[in-house]
């Protein structure tokens, strides 16, 4: 790619940025995700500083702004009403000032701030900013331990898909099949008006998706009580992964602003965490598998997930093994990574996260191969990302076989990840 290609497909991104901004926050894409969401603006923010720190900054502020008072960051911030979108706040119903949803996200914040400092030209500017932000994320992180790992095993479990950011991947489908479809308030889906319906999750899928909502929702959203009254709780190896990742970036931050007390608990956090997730390992798949807390085993399913902790720092073995596991896929997808084997029966390659391709889990991934030193197999998927833009545009997720574009157009991440691969090829 040359530097005219380059500056063209850097401003095409640029502007896709623009479009979705909404002044303190950015939109997923404009119609199909009308609010602020929780991973995508950590993110985002990363792809925004190479166009304005202030403006990067100013993404994650928002956010955290919205904390609640317990210390979780949820997963959705309702700035504005929009009926295009649902289930919207009055569904939600979980009484914040603004209002928000009443589940959480991948836990990337403490990944992001730490870059856009390491990066950041204005050095006053990021050490105002993460300064402030320490404190919060570190609070968010405690929260989780707390809140989704009571029995104190170092690992966090899910207690909805949503929170995974993987809604409708086929690691949940067994446990999925333990939460109710009967009794959901009847409802009109708004996502399907928005994108192909066979590109999106069941109505099955999202009956059980509902329903855990009413029932947290009877739970007046208390944290305390809610992982323990879930029928779905899933050790999911890549959630942890970005969890333990985020802890141990945001303890070595922590140590560059003054802040030991932080910069030892994540340390210690991020160090059980790596520990516990050894016990995830499938000798069988060759990679990291999800755990079904509730019935007490692993769960045989070879997604994205079990590749995912390869952004966090696993034993040199483990990620040859990763390294040598996206070789074999490769073998059956054109493009990498395809969110599920598809080798495996259950593959599907348009349909969400149950096999098409993300840029925002390469990006991670490839970070991750890079600071194990695999460099030839990170440059092979960026390339393969910059690759999807020119012949699918800004999707939010493409087919791993034919590249074709699924989901919604002009996706923000996805345009700030490529700003991101911009600078590595």
């Amino acid at each position: 790619m040359n530097s005219s290609q380059k500056k063209q497909l850097f401003d095409e991104a640029a502007n896709i940025l623009q479009v979705n901004d909404r002044g303190g926050y950015t939109i997923p894409t404009q119609g199909l995700y009308p609010f602020q969401w929780n991973w995508d603006s950590c993110l985002t923010a990363i792809g925004q500083a190479h166009i304005s720190e202030a403006r990067a900054w100013q993404e994650i502020d928002t956010l955290f702004a919205h904390q609640w008072e317990d210390g979780m960051v949820p997963h959705i911030i309702f700035h504005e009403l929009d009926d295009g979108y649902f289930p919207g706040p009055d569904v939600w119903n979980t009484k914040q000032a603004t209002p928000t949803s009443g589940i959480t996200q991948p836990a990337v914040a403490g990944f992001a701030i730490k870059r856009l400092y390491d990066r950041s030209k204005d050095k006053a500017l990021a050490k105002r900013h993460a300064s402030e932000l320490l404190e919060k994320i570190d609070r968010w992180h405690q929260w989780f331990y707390a809140s989704r790992d009571p029995a104190n095993t170092g690992l966090v479990a899910l207690i909805h898909p949503w929170e995974a950011g993987r809604d409708n991947s086929i690691d949940w489908d067994d446990a999925f099949e333990r939460v109710p479809t009967e009794g959901v308030t009847p409802y009109t889906r708004r996502d399907t008006q928005h994108a192909d319906p066979s590109h999106r999750p069941t109505k099955a899928q999202y009956d059980r998706y509902l329903w855990l909502v009413e029932h947290f929702r009877s739970l007046d959203w208390n944290n305390s009580v809610l992982h323990n009254e879930s029928p779905f709780q899933l050790v999911d190896p890549g959630f942890n992964a970005i969890l333990i990742r985020s802890c141990a970036d945001l303890a070595k931050l922590a140590e560059k602003l003054n802040a030991p007390d932080i910069a030892v608990r994540n340390t210690q956090l991020a160090a059980r965490g790596l520990a516990a997730l050894e016990s995830l390992w499938s000798d069988k798949l060759g990679q990291y598998v999800c755990f079904d807390r509730a019935e007490g085993h692993a769960v045989e399913s070879a997604s994205i997930g079990g590749i995912l902790p390869i952004f966090a720092a696993i034993p040199a073995q483990r990620a040859t093994d990763l390294v040598a596991r996206l070789n074999q896929l490769s073998g059956h997808a054109r493009y990498l990574v395809p969110s599920h084997d598809p080798s495996d029966s259950r593959f599907d390659a348009k349909r969400y996260w149950r096999g098409p391709v993300w840029l925002i889990v390469n990006y991670m991934i490839t970070d991750g191969l890079r600071n194990a030193g695999h460099n030839e197999a990170a440059q092979k998927i960026e390339s393969a990302c910059l690759e999807l833009i020119e012949t699918g545009g800004f999707a939010e997720y493409y087919d791993p076989i034919t590249g074709e574009a699924c989901g919604g157009e002009s996706f923000t991440w996805t345009a700030a990840m490529v700003l991101e691969f911009l600078e590595r090829v």
